[in-house]
């Protein structure tokens, strides 16, 4: 099941960007000269909304089922190893007189 939401997540991704390929074919947004019709313009904006939405969406999807492990090597092996000794637990240090107070104002 999971494999039938990334394949269908990858191919409603790519529709789109079919899509923004016809709208450049047909000159409703030229790259040189640089042109666009306002439909042009924004059928293309809404277009690769949706076609990242899907794309990250099988992304997601992917790295859940771990097909993506080979990106994430460099974040794997730059991590330090833990020190084998606990680190030392702080002290708490009370205040000198029962009425002083450690946020005593900076002499100038």
């Amino acid at each position: 099941m999971r494999l039938a939401i990334l394949v269908l997540s990858v191919v409603l991704g790519l529709v789109p960007l079919v899509g923004i390929g016809w709208i450049l074919a047909t000159g409703m947004l030229t790259l040189w000269p640089p042109s666009a019709t306002v439909d042009g313009l924004f059928m293309t904006l809404i277009l690769l909304t949706l076609a990242l939405c899907f794309l990250l969406d099988a992304y997601w999807e992917a790295r859940d089922q771990g097909w993506l492990k080979f990106l994430h090597k460099e974040k794997l092996a730059a991590t330090p190893v833990a020190a084998k000794t606990p680190a030392a637990p702080a002290k708490a240090t009370a205040p000198a007189t029962p009425g002083a107070t450690s946020s005593a104002p900076a002499a100038k």
